[in-house]
């Protein structure tokens, strides 16, 4: 069993921990983890927190069959549906995150992947949000290629989103329409293009701790700094539906370990934050350091303003990490 002092230590000093040192932390009392993981947060990040919002620029029909998706055609649930906003609705949108304080602003779209069309439309939309608003632009339009993010690069995007969802391992029992090499393959394209990625998975969906460090490190490997930690929301209609949802503690424990594993990144609470009874207080006190904020793809989030007052209680200082 690991000394969880001197672990620390060997963090703050640079070194990287191994698969097994992550699955020990596992066994840690959780207080003393949460601890030691803020610490090291605070040591590579100081208080910055980057927070950002997302709007749902396309909406259901999805050909893909994730499992824990509400907006998959695979599945039966009772979101709203509808084809690409227009450049106007997402630079209005833009503007009005803006005006909130917002930093960062992403489009996401359902579907495998946008085609050229799409792209070219969402291309005229990000130059009108950078000549017309300012706010930094992220896009998650699924699995494109080199020279389509390179497209979107020049119409002024600077972080594409793609999760992993899970390990590899578990992949195959969360989607079989595509695959985790396919998911690698569209992170390693974006980052040819010159593009930060930001990518992370979901917490719930039947895995085991193992699979958790797995996904960790293979996100390490892949240099992600921007880590998205989703805790699953079981919608019903889909096959996650009856999934135990996951605890606070549970939230805190992954977070901290996270945190070890990657401890100069930012790791930020994405989905299922509204179900954590403190809304994430106690994960923003155990290494998480970044949140989406305000509403999700399907389901409600937290207010910004919500958020900027629990951030300033705490002592963040909301930055562009």
């Amino acid at each position: 069993m690991i000394n969880l002092q001197e672990l620390t230590k060997n963090v703050l000093d640079g070194q990287l921990i191994n698969r097994k040192e992550a699955l020990d932390l596992y066994e840690q009392p959780l207080e003393d983890l949460c601890k030691s993981a803020n610490q090291i947060r605070e040591h590579f990040c100081a208080n910055t927190f980057d927070m950002c919002t997302i709007i749902n620029g396309k909406s259901g029909h999805c050909s893909e069959n994730c499992k824990f998706c509400a907006q998959s055609a695979h599945h039966h649930t009772s979101i709203q549906e509808y084809a690409l906003l227009s450049s106007e609705e997402i630079v209005k949108e833009a503007r009005h995150n803006h005006e909130q304080g917002v930093l960062r602003y992403s489009i996401v779209t359902s579907g495998k992947r946008l085609s050229d069309d799409e792209i070219d439309k969402m291309c005229e939309a990000v130059r009108k949000i950078k000549s017309e608003v300012g706010i930094s632009v992220c896009i998650s339009f699924g699995l494109l290629n080199e020279a389509q993010y390179r497209k979107l690069k020049e119409a002024g995007v600077t972080r594409v989103h793609n999760n992993i969802e899970t390990s590899r391992r578990n992949f195959p029992n969360v989607c079989t329409t595509h695959t985790f090499e396919d998911k690698l393959s569209a992170i390693r394209a974006a980052k040819a293009a010159g593009l930060e990625v930001c990518s992370g998975g979901i917490m719930g969906l039947g895995e085991c701790i193992e699979d958790r460090i797995d996904m960790a490190f293979t996100l390490r490997e892949l240099g992600i700094k921007s880590i998205p930690v989703n805790m699953l929301n079981p919608i019903p209609g889909t096959p996650f539906e009856t999934n135990q949802k996951l605890t606070n503690e549970d939230m805190r424990r992954i977070v901290a370990v996270f945190r070890f594993i990657l401890p100069d990144a930012s790791i930020r609470l994405a989905g299922g934050r509204g179900l954590i009874p403190d809304k994430g207080r106690g994960c923003f006190l155990s290494g998480a350091n970044a949140a989406i904020s305000g509403d999700m793809l399907t389901t409600a989030g937290i207010t910004v303003q919500t958020d900027k007052e629990l951030l300033h209680e705490l002592g963040y200082e909301v930055k562009l990490i």
